[in-house]
């Protein structure tokens, strides 16, 4: 299982954390220094079925910045891959990967359920 985390964020430190005490195996990956593809963005996305804004950090500087509510019903789904792969923290964190689910931030309960 992957996990991308950024190490500052409480909310992945607090999943971490979690994924620890139940004794999860995962690899740890920092999404601002090994931000994921567009390619496998899009991959995990279709093996979600989320909806592609889930998988946007919009609680964070990056995406008010570049004012991406505005910006965003406006793109189709290959220009959004193509934006979320560019920069880790417009990706939503935690982002975990299993071999038949992903899962974007931590909600303990949903967690509890799929791992």
């Amino acid at each position: 299982m992957k996990v991308y985390c950024y190490p500052k964020c409480t909310t992945c430190k607090k999943a971490l954390a979690w994924l620890d005490a139940q004794g999860i195996a995962y690899d740890l990956y920092d999404i601002k220094e090994q931000n994921p593809s567009a390619d496998d963005l899009k991959s995990w996305h279709q093996m979600s079925g989320l909806p592609l804004k889930k998988f946007f950090n919009t609680s964070g500087m990056k995406y008010k910045e570049l004012a991406l509510k505005d910006k965003l019903p406006e793109m189709n789904e290959e220009e959004q891959y193509a934006l979320l792969g560019t920069d880790g923290m417009l990706v939503k964190r935690p982002l975990v990967i299993g071999d038949d689910f992903v899962l974007t931030g931590f909600r303990q309960k949903e967690w509890e359920e799929k791992l």
